[in-house]
Order: C-alpha cells, then sequence, then structure tokens
C-alpha cells in the first residue's frame, strides 16, 4: 500500500505493543504515543519480550526487538500524529478516555487520514463522530497476540466511507493479514459472542460446576479450541474482558451481560491475567494457562 509509509500507533499497552511489532515486521515506520515518559521507557524493555515470545511460537516472522525500536519514534504528544498517514488507536477501553484522543485526532490528522479504532466493544460511530470527520474512522478489532494472529474484525462505522473501509482493508492486507468486514454494533460480531461464553465460564466456576483446568479442557478437548474461555480471558486480561461486558451491558440494557462477580473480585484483586501474572491461572512460573490452575 504505497499511500501509507508512517503509521501512528495509540497506546502502549498490550495491543499497542502488539500493533507496533506487526508493523515493524511489515516494514513501516511507527509513531508509537503514551500519556508518560516512564510508560515508553518500560516498553522498549517489554516489546524486548514480547518478541522473544513472538520468535518462539512462529520463527518464520522473526524480527528483533533493535529493528522494532529502530524504526520506532516514541512519543507522549498526540501532535506528532500530524506526521502519520494512517492512525491506530488502542487506548484503554473506557468511553472517557478515548473521547479526548479522537477530538484532539480530527484537529491534527490531514482529511482523508484513516483512523482505525482498536477497541472490544466501543461503538465506532460514537467514536467517529467526535472527531467531526467521521467518513475517515472504522474499526480494526486486532486479536491478541496481533503479530500471530491472522485476521483482523473490521467493522463499519454508519458514516464510514467506502474509501476508508478499502483503504484500511489494502492497509491490512499489507500487514499479511485478512480482514473481515462487519456493520457497527457494540461488541461487533467476535465480542458479542465471546464476551457472553467469556462471562459464563466464569458463572460456572463461581458456582463450583467446575475447575478452572477441567472448564476449559471440554472446550479443548471436545470443541477442539486452542484454548479454553478462562484461559483466554487471562490473556485478554480480566479488566479489559470486564469493561468489554459492562459496556454491553450499559449499551444493550440486557441482563444476560451482567458481569459475574467473581469477575469483579478478581479485577479488584489485581488477578488480571498473564499480564499480571496470575488470573484464573497461575503464570508465575512462566508455565502455560493450562498446567496451573487456580
Amino acid at each position: 500500500m504505497a499511500s501509507v509509509h508512517t503509521v501512528g500507533v495509540v497506546g502502549a499497552g498490550v495491543m499497542g505493543r502488539g500493533v507496533t511489532i506487526a508493523l515493524r515486521q511489515a516494514g513501516f515506520q511507527v509513531i508509537l504515543l503514551d500519556r508518560e515518559p516512564e510508560i515508553l521507557k518500560s516498553v522498549q524493555r517489554t516489546i524486548a519480550d514480547d518478541v522473544r515470545l513472538y520468535a518462539l511460537l512462529a520463527p518464520a516472522s522473526a524480527i528483533t526487538a533493535a529493528e522494532v525500536v529502530a524504526g520506532t519514534v516514541f512519543s507522549t504528544d498526540l501532535a506528532d500524529l500530524a506526521a502519520a498517514d494512517l492512525v491506530v488507536e488502542n487506548a484503554t477501553e473506557r468511553f472517557e478516555v478515548k473521547a479526548p484522543i479522537y477530538r484532539r485526532l480530527g484537529e491534527l490528522l490531514a482529511p482523508g487520514t484513516p483512523v482505525g479504532v482498536n477497541t472490544s466493544a466501543i461503538p465506532i460511530t460514537r467514536l467517529g463522530a467526535l472527531t467531526g470527520r467521521p467518513e475517515d474512522v472504522v474499526g480494526t478489532h486486532f486479536m491478541n497476540p496481533v503479530p500471530l494472529k491472522p485476521t483482523v474484525e473490521v467493522i463499519r462505522g454508519r458514516r464510514t466511507s467506502a474509501d476508508t473501509l478499502e483503504r484500511m482493508r489494502g492497509f491490512i492486507t499489507a500487514l499479511g493479514k485478512k480482514s473481515v468486514v462487519v456493520n457497527d454494533s457494540p461488541g461487533f460480531v467476535t465480542n458479542r459472542v465471546m464476551m457472553l461464553t467469556v462471562n459464563e465460564a466464569v458463572f460456572l466456576l463461581h458456582e463450583g460446576v467446575g475447575t478452572a483446568a477441567d472448564i476449559d479442557r471440554l472446550f479443548v478437548e471436545c470443541f477442539g479450541h486452542t484454548m479454553g474461555p478462562l484461559e483466554t480471558a487471562d490473556l485478554i486480561g480480566l479488566d479489559t474482558v470486564l469493561l468489554s461486558i459492562e459496556v454491553l451491558y450499559d449499551e444493550f440494557k440486557d441482563g444476560k451481560y451482567r458481569p459475574c462477580p467473581l469477575l469483579t473480585g478478581m479485577v479488584d484483586a489485581g488477578l488480571h491475567g498473564r499480564k499480571t501474572g496470575r488470573g484464573f491461572f497461575d503464570y508465575g512460573s512462566g508455565a502455560s494457562g493450562s498446567g496451573g490452575a487456580r
């Protein structure tokens, strides 16, 4: 995709780092933005850890941490994104956090610059309206870990232009990934189904119907899934899972999306899954989730 050389990435958390590594693997220049210099200082070390893990899981797509860093500008100034040809936003899954970013992007970016919203559940149309140029905004729901997942769920907002949609799909193809386009709805297709499944699995654990290991084992051995819903939740991050379920509950006003008290309690306790070393499974020893049930 010749028209895109530099990509702005907002947010240096798990998803933002994953998007950055995938972009560098594909040869794009990156402007990676987060709110605090201390966060950006630690990001380079975390990127090195991420790159080592991805190299073990997919040696053919390996890139060194030095190569990732060499092509990345680390910044705390949103104004630096004015130099980007395309932006992928990965800020925390809270509307009040994302909203000011979109207002500012509308001021900074040249008209026609595509903005990809990497969100688990927040409606794309609502965020696009904040920019004043909703035709440039499209959902890009990357999956974790980004460098290893072959497909991106692309969400067409109510006012996303056909040109923006096609440019974003071309960009995703240039990343070496496929795209599936769906219409805007809270949670889209993937998370509207996935979060219900995860939440119900947590209820099963909460009610003592099965252990975490046995609940997941049934999905792996009976359905052929790569991992069960609880290990998946640990991979996503339980804080992100809870925020996504809360968005679905608020948007649909449907009791089927009420968060399980066990999930809420674990987030309150700081047990957020892989990124904190413990969730439904214990990752402190570096063992796989399936081997370390809580």
